[in-house]
This record gives C-alpha cells, sequence and structure tokens, in this order.
C-alpha cells in the first residue's frame, strides 16, 4: 500500500493556529510527542501551559524547544512541575486555558506487564484526574493521546475505530479505559473530547535509553555505537510507523475542529501503510550510513517474541481524514531522513 502524502498539510493547520490565538495546556511537555507540541504551538504565536513531572521526559527536551523556538516565544510559555495524579498540579496547569493536549501518560506494553500498579496510576488515576480538572476549568476541547494498543487480538487489518478486540496488556487497558471515561465526560459533564489513537510515533527526541525505549531511537543508537540490534520474533511483524510530525498535526486538527461529529470520537493517527522489523532494520541502517559515511551495521540477531506484543497494526486513517482534515505529510521513509541528524547528534553526545 502506498500512502498519499500532502507535504502541505502541516503548514495549512499551523496558519489555522495562527489565525485564531489561544491558551493552550500541554501535559507530558518534557516528553516525546509533548516537547514537538509545545515547539508548534510557540513557532506559532500562542500562550501554552505545560506540566511535567519528568518521570520519562527530560528537562534536555525543554532547553531544545527553548533553543529553537528563541526567548520571545519561550516567555509565552509557563512551566508547571507536577503530577497528573494530583489533582491540586492538574487545577492549576488548567487554570484560564482554552485547549488541553494531554500526552503525559507511561509508555511501553513490557513495563506495564512487570509493573500494572504504576501503568494505572498514571494512565488511568492520572487521565482521570487531568479530565475533572479540565471540566471544572471550562476547557473547549480535550485532546488526548489514545494508543492502537486498544485493538488488542482484533486480527481485523487495516484498523477501524469501531473495531477492537480483547487487550492484550495492562497498558492497553489503561489506553482503552481513556476511552471510557473521555466518553462518558462528554455525556455526563459536556466535555468535548477527542482521542488519537497512535501508531509507532517516532522521531527526534525519543528518549534511545532505558529498558522500554522505542525501537527506532534504541536501534539508531545500537547502530550508531556497532551493537548488534535485537528483533523479537522472526522479523516480519509489521507497524504502521507514523512520523511525530503527523502526530502533531492530528493533535492542532483535533483541537481545531468544528465538525460536531469529530467531538467526543476516537480517532487512528498513523500513515496508512505498513512496514516489517525487518525492513525497518534496513532502511534505518540505510539512512544511517547516508549520514555517517563508512559506517559499518550490524546484521540483527532474534530473540523470542514479546508477550503483549500484536502481530501485525495497520491504520485506516479515513475517519480522521473525513472530519478532522488530516493529511499525514511524512511516511516512514520521509521521516527517517529528518529524524537521522537527531539520532546522530544524540549519540555524539557525551554521556
Amino acid at each position: 500500500m502506498t500512502p498519499i502524502l500532502d507535504p502541505a498539510a502541516f503548514d495549512d493547520v499551523l496558519a489555522q493556529v495562527r489565525a485564531a490565538p489561544r491558551r493552550w495546556l500541554v501535559t507530558g511537555s518534557a516528553g516525546f510527542i509533548g516537547s514537538h507540541l509545545l515547539e508548534q504551538l510557540l513557532r506559532a504565536g500562542q500562550q501554552v501551559v505545560s506540566l511535567d513531572n519528568f518521570s520519562t521526559g527530560h528537562q534536555a527536551n525543554l532547553d531544545e524547544v527553548r533553543a529553537l523556538v528563541g526567548e520571545e516565544a519561550w516567555s509565552r510559555h509557563t512551566f508547571v512541575r507536577g503530577d497528573i495524579a494530583d489533582l491540586a498540579a492538574c487545577t492549576q496547569a488548567c487554570e484560564g486555558v482554552d485547549i488541553v493536549l494531554h500526552q503525559a501518560a507511561l509508555g511501553s506494553v513490557p513495563r506495564s506487564i512487570k509493573d500494572p500498579l504504576t501503568t494505572h496510576r498514571s494512565n488511568a488515576t492520572g487521565f482521570l484526574t487531568m479530565l475533572e480538572a479540565a471540566r471544572a476549568a471550562g476547557v473547549k476541547r480535550f485532546v488526548y493521546a489514545a494508543s492502537s494498543s486498544t485493538y488488542g487480538d482484533s486480527p481485523t487489518l487495516p484498523k477501524v475505530e469501531e473495531t477492537i478486540g480483547r487487550p492484550l496488556s495492562p497498558y492497553a487497558v489503561t489506553k482503552y479505559l481513556n476511552e471510557l471515561y473521555a466518553e462518558v465526560f462528554g455525556r455526563c459533564y459536556g466535555l468535548s473530547t477527542i482521542g488519537l489513537r497512535y501508531f509507532n510515533v517516532f522521531g527526534p527526541r525519543q528518549d534511545p535509553n532505558g529498558a522500554y525505549a522505542a525501537v527506532i531511537p534504541r536501534w539508531a543508537a545500537q547502530m550508531l555505537d556497532g551493537t548488534r540490534c535485537v528483533i523479537n520474533g522472526d522479523g516480519e511483524t509489521s507497524r504502521d510507523f507514523c512520523f511525530v510530525l503527523n502526530a502533531v498535526q492530528a493533535n492542532l486538527r483535533a483541537a481545531l475542529a468544528t465538525d460536531p461529529d469529530a467531538s467526543n470520537q476516537v480517532f487512528n493517527v498513523a500513515v496508512g501503510d505498513r512496514t516489517t522489523l525487518n525492513q525497518l532494520h534496513a532502511a534505518l541502517a540505510r539512512a544511517l550510513q547516508g549520514e555517517c559515511a563508512g559506517l559499518r551495521v550490524e546484521p540483527p540477531e532474534h530473540a523470542p517474541f514479546r508477550a503483549g506484543d500484536v502481530r501485525h497494526s495497520l491504520a485506516d486513517i479515513g475517519k480522521a481524514q473525513r472530519l478532522l482534515g488530516y493529511r499525514p505529510t511524512h511516511d516512514v521513509g520521509a521521516g527517517l531522513q529528518q529524524a537521522i541528524g537527531w539520532y546522530v547528534r544524540r549519540a555524539r553526545q557525551p554521556a
């Protein structure tokens, strides 16, 4: 399947943001997707409050955004250090806010299997706490990071929003619970919510370190270090890899959506294309070798399949295209070309 890309779509939605200044809250702003949302909103002249407790986010991400946007734009940013499971911190962050972009969560299927209580506290209790704070503050739109893990053991491809299976991990349970709570807050309190089911988002500022690092930054770091990458299973497991600017676009379009049918819905955020892990390893190696002349990349080694992993994932993005106007700008190849310089610079930084 060849995805249909629209290179102008990102600039189009940024122009819409600039045309109507608002006060935004980005949770998880020191993390991967959150820091990109913060950067683009500040570039677009917005007033932004952000919230993070640095459990998985990094001050370096905020510092990088500050350096990229400049001091004038940074002066429109207010940072609140706090935990999303703390109602007082969430209430403080939501004060005077028009739109919440809720990205804070504890990711990773394996981590949730190892420690379900901590995952539940962040992703379930924290989500409900943020919803309540937003409702009490009179927030106009609450956009949140949902997950393709919600599809569970459903064999249907491509994945359509209305057809899900049984969850395969505690992480998946918490992300599905988010959707249920959001729907109930819309029905009971009139809070307008939109959930975005992310499919394997990647790009700059995605942490390559730690036991639960996402595959692309981890493999990039290992290839640059001369270490063999580990592929769980036979390598024919496939994913719909989504560059981070596609996710940013989806958040902004969800925040600005005026179609009443879009409110209190969930949407797939992806490209609509499948890449196997074997193909990904080869594409990443080529991209790094194009950036670093003479780099030798070792062949991968294989390990058993991981518990809780789905075999194949592919999104139908028709609903997001129709109701949000979402139009992806990058496929996996274009995304890797955009991200590869960051991975190399990150690997060369002193420990």
